[in-house]
């Protein structure tokens, strides 16, 4: 059943990742289809025209100064009087301009008929002739019309344009929602071309370069403009266009220098203000001037014919044009993004895959901005329109594979068999009788899910709740899993952060590993420990002593998936340290009671049986000595034993007492043995009370055993010092109690074992003890237990001092 379950499973989830795959590609080509023909037939044109309105206000850039603006305006109409004027006032103005020395000046007004001539008054067009003819610098416009026949130039009157430096058309292009956002620098008809207005006050300003003729067509025009719309000889009723520029608009109405046309011809404007200037001249009264709506108008709504002119002039000399860029530009900066974001979607989830999407969008308008900001305006709609429908379209398609899935994942983790009882929630509510195809899906996971995790925790717990130090590895030996013990073990290894560390050389630094079932002539590395070959002995354990001398058994287990595929190991890690301790414990006990037990009592057995015969038979004298010195033995030897077996148990009788009082007991317990070698035992104290917190019959067992070395192993007529002493060190107050004599003192050889049970030490002349070397195990197990530290500092033939620190008792 399981490997049935499994086979389904893998090819569920096999069978889910094909779907996706077409699903993604079928949603991709057809979103990008989309895009393509919204981009090709420009289906977003009027959301991407406005969106181009709203980044040219937000793209305003302060006004050129050398372009300026004499305004026929309400003022000026009301100082000299109603339109249209005598034109010997416009030629005065320009005489009075020409006097003032600037590059260029554009009169946008149309010339087209002869002025009516009053009695008595000046001929007015002589008048302007003279004067245009006379400034060099002026430029008059011209207009098309629809005579019958065709759109044909309409020309000032002869007199004028022959005066003229330049004609030019001041035709606008006005889109289909009736802004006007680009202009044609170049139209004609005929063969004849005329520049626009703004580009013949530009070149009357700034001349072309030597070598370059004047009326090359497209000499002095924006390199990204030359785009010839007709290339072959139009039919003569045909009004040509060319060289379309979108005009880079510096802000909206009222944004460069403008002068009232009165206050020009009054002179009341100093003659620096035009020196080396652009001007033109031109109505933005209302009412009177062309007015249209741009993208710069906003809430001003319209601006004036001549002040568009203004800007049109600015950006050419600014070096300033922006053109819309070409279809497969076009095509490329809407495919790409929708591209990169479909892919996204592919291998994201879906919430980086909205906020990919979101970025993109903004990414989108922000390049736009700053390509538009450049010269080259590339539309975003269709991009943006594309994304928009994209993010719930695969969301969608998506949610329907997630229920697919959802619904065959539960059967099969349904089928699987229930390992934990199933225990109904706490105030859990009955599912509802009417729920939709998601709700019971997710119900139905929500119960899956709570049995894995209710299982991982069971996992969890039961790894956490072993007593060994266990870790859960990967195939290759990386560690995934690891409980409370293994982590304080391998801390206190010098691995701190057991977690994602490679097992085998968490144990590189221990002894030679051997096998407990003793398996001959076998080899072991620790990387056997990630070996199948080598399971049946790993599983028995193998036995090594780590760098702080403890006993380990490491044993390892393989770990298999539900289709019986490796995926990882177990290894525990067993101390056996003190096992050991009680099999080496064991082994000195049968040794001591086999040995020096026994010994006494056979001495008795046999003194015994010679006391029988007559012939062998002891003074009674010497007999007794004998019994006796071979009980005493015995009893000294078991009461030795008896009080290292209380040291090392665990009910110790703690009470508060005052050390001296301790050292006291045990001096005057020593007194007759250090008189029968005349010993004599010195006493310092300099403080009044010495508080520890100790088992007073234990510790003072110590210092007599401490006492009683000292008087063994030293020769008579010496003495030995006691002192204590009351320390303030790093891990707080203390009480020294040290121990000195003037004996034989210990070898630097033996001083290694002195702790050690069974041992004892003799040198040149020094007289034999009796002991069995239990003495020194015990002082050292009383102090420990005692969290206290002794230590000694012996030099052979000089003496022995021993030292030991016990805690104040803080009451």
């Amino acid at each position: 059943m399981m490997k049935q379950n499994a086979d389904a499973k893998a090819n569920t989830v096999l069978s889910v990742e094909r779907i996706a795959l077409r699903e993604w590609l079928v949603i991709s080509v057809l979103l990008l289809i989309l895009a393509a023909v919204l981009s090709l037939f420009d289906v977003m044109g009027r959301l991407d025209l406005s969106l181009y309105d709203r980044f040219m206000q937000a793209n305003s850039r302060p006004a050129r100064d050398d372009v300026i603006i004499v305004a026929i305006d309400d003022y000026s109409l009301a100082e000299l009087g109603k339109w249209p004027w005598p034109r010997t006032l416009h030629a005065d103005l320009i005489n009075r301009l020409t006097a003032m020395q600037p590059l260029a000046i554009g009169v946008d007004i149309k010339f087209s008929e002869p002025e009516n001539a009053r009695d008595g008054a000046p001929d007015g067009d002589a008048a302007l002739a003279a004067a245009i003819s006379a400034s060099n610098r002026v430029v008059l416009p011209l207009n098309s019309e629809d005579a019958g026949a065709g759109l044909t130039a309409t020309l000032p009157i002869p007199a004028l344009a022959a005066a003229a430096r330049q004609l030019a058309h001041i035709h606008i292009e006005q889109d289909r929602d009736g802004i006007v956002r680009s202009v044609f620098l170049r139209e004609g008809t005929r063969g004849e071309w005329w520049s626009h207005f703004a580009l013949a006050m530009k070149d009357l300003g700034k001349p072309p370069a030597a070598g370059r003729a004047a009326d090359l067509p497209g000499a002095r025009l924006p390199a990204r403009l030359r785009q010839i719309q007709y290339g072959s000889t139009p039919a003569p009723n045909v009004w040509q266009r060319d060289y379309q520029m979108h005009i880079p608009f510096y802000g909206s109405s009222g944004h460069f220098k403008s002068v009232p046309y009165a206050a020009v011809l009054r002179g009341e404007v100093p003659a620096e203000f035009f020196r080396n200037k652009y001007v033109l001249v031109g109505p933005t009264a209302i009412g009177m001037a062309d007015s249209f709506p741009t993208p710069v108008s906003g809430n001003d709504g319209v601006i004036s014919g001549v002040e568009i002119n203004a800007n049109i002039l600015a950006g050419l000399l600014d070096g300033r044009s922006i053109a819309f860029a070409p279809a497969w530009q076009s095509l490329l900066f809407c495919l790409l993004p929708v591209a990169l974001t479909l892919m996204c979607y592919f291998l994201l989830s879906p919430r980086i895959s909205l906020l990919v999407t979101a970025s993109v969008c903004v990414a989108l308008l922000a390049a736009s901005y700053a390509a538009l900001a450049t010269g080259l305006w590339l539309p975003p709609c269709a991009a943006l329109l594309t994304l928009v429908l994209a993010y719930p379209l695969w969301s969608w398609r998506r949610l329907e594979a997630a229920m697919r899935y959802l619904a065959a994942e539960f059967i099969l983790l349904d089928q699987e068999p229930h390992v934990l009882p199933e225990l109904a929630a706490p105030g859990k509510a009955k599912p509802a009788p009417l729920q939709d195809a998601l709700e019971q899906r997710i119900n139905a996971m929500q119960i899956a899910a709570r049995r894995v995790r209710d299982l991982r925790q069971f996992v969890t717990d039961s790894l956490s709740s072993l007593p060994d130090a266990t870790l859960v590895t990967t195939i290759d030996g990386n560690v995934l899993l690891s409980n409370q013990p293994a982590k304080a073990y391998f801390a206190s290894i010098g691995f701190p952060n057991v977690q994602d560390a490679l097992m085998p050389y968490l144990f590189a630094g221990m002894s030679n590993p051997k096998a407990l079932d003793q398996t001959p002539n076998v080899e072991f590395s620790w990387w056997n420990l990630l070996d199948l070959q080598h399971t049946a002995t790993i599983s028995q354990g193998i036995e090594v002593l780590d760098t702080q001398g403890r006993n380990l058994i490491v044993k390892s287990a393989p770990c298999y998936s539900g289709s019986k595929e490796l995926i990882g190991w177990i290894v525990s890690v067993i101390d056996i340290t003190a096992i050991r301790s009680a099999e080496r414990s064991r082994d000195e006990s049968l040794h001591f009671i086999s040995h020096d037990m026994r010994s006494p009592q056979a001495s008795i057995l046999a003194l015994l049986e010679l006391q029988q015969d007559q012939s062998t038979a002891l003074p009674q004298a010497e007999f007794i000595a004998r019994i006796q010195k071979a009980a005493g033995a015995t009893l000294s030897l078991a009461d030795d034993f008896v009080q290292l077996v209380r040291a090392e148990s665990q009910n110790y009788r703690m009470e508060e007492t005052d050390m001296q009082d301790i050292l006291l007991d045990a001096t005057e317990e020593m007194w007759a043995l250090s008189k029968s070698k005349n010993i004599r035992i010195l006493s310092h104290t300099p403080a009044d009370e010495y508080p520890v917190n100790v088992d007073r019959s234990l510790m003072t067992r110590v210092l007599t055993n401490l006492l009683s070395n000292a008087i063994k192993y030293s020769p008579a007529d010496t003495s030995i010092t006691c002192s204590l002493q009351i320390e303030q060190g790093a891990d707080g107050t203390v009480i020294i109690c040290s121990i000195s004599d003037q004996g034989y003192g210990i070898a630097r050889a033996d001083q290694a074992r002195l702790f050690q049970r069974f041992q004892r030490f003799k040198h040149g002349d020094q007289v034999k003890a009796d002991g069995i070397g239990l003495g020194m195990v015990f002082v050292k197990t009383v102090i420990d237990r005692h969290h206290g530290q002794i230590a000694f500092h012996s030099v052979l033939n000089e003496g022995t001092t021993f030292h030991i620190k016990l805690p104040v008792f803080d009451a």
